[in-house]
């Protein structure tokens, strides 16, 4: 069984809640022939999937204005029991619920695998290995931890820093 609860967009508590038994996909979006159905300008007609696969549960973002886990843009990657996506960057909040049995060890290096790759579950990006390497520097320059220069970059866009992008 699980659980998708709608939050409310300031307060972070439950609006409406759908459950379902037995539907390995769970469609999300502003279509009406979707299972779950939010009216939202940011939200796309087919927004995302919530999909069962053999160990766990999968999100696959549709939108065009993507789905977000943990503030970071994901095309497609596992969720765990109690997970937050956010649709688009400023769109509606969804929990996710997985009322199941405890992960079997199977499903824990399942997670683990996809999870070591990227948040988007595929491989790093140039942008991704840019910013990983911007980091190494940082961190052999001693720069401490909470300067703004010790951050990386929120936006997933090219840097407006000449230093950060490739020539």
């Amino acid at each position: 069984m699980i659980t998708l609860t709608l939050l409310h967009p300031l307060q972070d508590i439950p609006v409406q809640s759908w459950t379902f038994d037995d539907e390995p996909v769970i469609r999300i979006g502003r279509a009406t022939d979707n299972h779950v159905v939010l009216y939202s300008a940011v939200v796309s007609r087919h927004h995302v999937e919530v999909r069962r696969n053999e160990v766990t549960w999968d999100v696959l973002n549709l939108g065009s204005n993507g789905t977000y886990l943990d503030g970071k843009r994901v095309n497609q990657t596992p969720i765990i029991d109690g997970a937050v996506i956010r649709l688009a960057r400023s769109g509606p909040k969804i929990q996710i619920r997985i009322d199941s049995a405890p992960l079997t060890e199977k499903q824990k290096a399942y997670l683990e695998k996809e999870r070591s790759l990227t948040p988007s579950g595929s491989e790093p990006s140039k942008d991704t290995l840019l910013i990983e390497k911007n980091r190494e520097a940082q961190k052999q320059a001693s720069v401490p931890p909470n300067s703004p220069s010790a951050s990386p970059p929120e936006d997933e866009g090219p840097s407006t820093r000449p230093d950060l992008n490739p020539s």
